[in-house]
């Protein structure tokens, strides 16, 4: 299989070039390397063979003639949305971006495109009666989430008006090796035990989390490339963990505390997805507990 990876020197999108390759697809690599790095494709550099690395901005003239040249059977869009968008140019940056890749895949006769969307910007702020939430009615959560639900719909009105199949996958808090400190609260907090640095947390401590591992992540994605089509799909554990809790379980309680400060505005309490649509139209489930999850980040540095 030809395969497109926009945002494949990511930390999501590098795991999944491992994969491809591991898996003999032949991947061609688009990245600005705005957030993404070439370190993060050391070891599929190493391997060599099927990889093809180009530092392109997803939204130009020329990442759509190399999809055009490509003629890839999928496209993954793993760079819609950068960890924090710093300004509201950044949100429309993420949307223009996005469309400027399903609309070359539609040019050019792309298979499908699949893209990942993040889950805690498309459900508002759930009770916890509705946890784990489910794909029904998205409610957008700021900005993030309103481009992500236009995101979101711009792929449904493509597959209606021009036959192009996508899977859209919500991402829960995903996790893993190769994660940037500024990537997620697990990162950081690993980080801050490398350096020996006292951690940073916005809030309290009791907001939850659904954290999963990126290798499953990653099985999730390769199974959107070929089953289920114009679906908005979760990928979670359903599981909820309280973040002073996640610094309790990789502290192991010996190390201080991290620092309060005040929680960011538009917080999200409590979150967690429910994955039954995943197990019924992808086959798929998470595996890796959190504790082993953990200790393989702890073990990578």
């Amino acid at each position: 299989m030809n395969v497109v990876v926009v945002g494949g020197a990511g930390f999501i999108g590098s795991h999944l070039v491992d994969r491809l390759l591991a898996e003999s697809h032949q991947v061609d690599v688009i990245d600005d390397l705005s957030t993404g790095t070439l370190g993060n494709l050391a070891e599929a550099r190493a391997v060599g063979g099927g990889i093809k690395i180009h530092h392109l901005d997803a939204a130009s003239p020329e990442a759509a003639s190399l999809i055009g040249m490509r003629r890839p059977d999928v496209v993954f869009h793993l760079a819609a949305f950068p960890r924090r968008a710093a300004s509201i140019q950044d949100h429309g940056a993420s949307f223009t971006r996005s469309l400027a890749v399903i609309e070359a895949a539609r040019q050019h006769g792309v298979g499908r495109v699949v893209v990942a969307l993040p889950a805690t910007s498309l459900y508002g702020h759930p009770a916890a009666n509705s946890l784990p939430v489910k794909e029904s009615d998205p409610v957008p959560r700021g900005v993030r989430g309103v481009v992500a639900r236009a995101v979101l719909d711009v792929l449904s009105e493509y597959r209606e008006a021009e036959g192009l199949e996508f899977a859209a996958l919500s991402l829960a808090s995903v996790y893993g090796p190769r994660q940037a400190p500024g990537g997620g609260v697990v990162a950081a907090f690993n980080d801050a035990l490398v350096s020996g640095e006292q951690p940073e947390l916005h809030g309290d401590g009791r907001q939850t989390r659904d954290f999963v591992y990126v290798d499953d992540v990653v099985d999730a994605l390769v199974r959107a490339a070929d089953r289920s089509s114009g679906l908005l799909i979760n990928i979670g554990t359903g599981q909820q963990t309280a973040v002073r809790d996640l610094w309790k379980q990789m502290s192991g309680g010996v190390v201080n505390d991290p620092t309060e400060l005040p929680a960011r505005r538009n917080e999200l309490q409590r979150f967690a997805v429910s994955s039954v649509r995943a197990r019924i139209h992808l086959g798929w489930s998470s595996w890796t507990d959190l504790a082993d999850g953990l200790a393989r980040v702890r073990s990578a540095g």
